[in-house]
């Protein structure tokens, strides 16, 4: 009897520079799972994705990319505590028709950040406010670091990117990338920082895995930081995906 095909997806705009379809596609293929695939789904809106839920019968989860983190919540039958927490869910579970969402970025960011940290790292910069960002917020929240938001369009109690001068810089020791400044092709482009404030006690993490070494990291290097791309965060927040799928 032949097993029926098990469908899974990512889903965001655009989808470019997507690390998931290799990678499952090749853990697939490793551990000889002849009944699994996985597709990309590129939606120019969000307002798409009954579209695809809807006539893919055999879908049972869906990792979730930029822009589409929050706004992805409007259309879940329910989701974890995280989701709830963070507001962003990067993760759904498909069963009996109900969508159910998950945020594995947590864990994942968590996982990644860890190895590196050191007792000075106290004090953080967040760069950008989107989904992948309030899984950043509540991981430092949980390790009792204080963080300072930046963005573009500054909202109340966050900074703009002229606002971050060298003191800010100076007193925040740990700067965390998780805009899209920098992905692939647009490799030459970075935050606008003072990048000349940066020392060897900076830790500079940067969402961002391809290139493996964006242009925010390189400045970071150059001063003697200790820099980290988002490589095994994506790793991490996968298996946790395929831990939820299969559960």
């Amino acid at each position: 009897m032949i097993k029926p095909m098990r469908l899974f997806g990512l889903i965001g705009y655009p989808l470019t520079h997507s690390f998931s379809k290799k990678y499952f596609t090749e853990k697939f293929e490793k551990e000889n799972l002849r009944d699994c695939r996985y597709e990309n789904f590129e939606i120019e809106t969000i307002d798409l994705l009954p579209q695809i839920t809807l006539y893919k019968e055999e879908l049972e989860g869906l990792n979730v990319t930029i822009p589409y983190k929050e706004r992805v919540i409007k259309f879940l039958d329910d989701s974890n505590e995280l989701v709830k927490e963070t507001g962003a869910c990067n993760c759904i579970r498909i069963e009996n028709g109900k969508q159910i969402g998950y945020n594995t970025d947590v864990i994942a960011f968590e996982r990644s950040l860890l190895p590196k940290l050191q007792p000075i790292h106290t004090a953080a910069l967040i760069l950008g406010t989107g989904g992948a960002a309030k899984a950043v917020q509540f991981v430092l929240k949980k390790m009792g670091i204080n963080y300072q938001l930046v963005s573009r369009n500054p909202a109340v109690d966050q900074l703009s990117y002229s606002q971050v001068n060298s003191s800010v810089i100076q007193t925040h020791h740990l700067i965390i990338n998780t805009t899209p400044v920098g992905l692939y092709p647009n490799v030459s482009d970075a935050p606008p920082l003072s990048y000349d404030a940066i020392t060897p006690n900076h830790f500079l993490f940067d969402l961002i895995y391809n290139p493996g070494k964006t242009l925010f990291l390189q400045e970071g290097e150059k001063r003697g930081a200790v820099v980290q791309n988002g490589y095994d965060m994506l790793v991490y927040q996968a298996e946790e995906s395929w831990k939820i799928w299969n559960q």
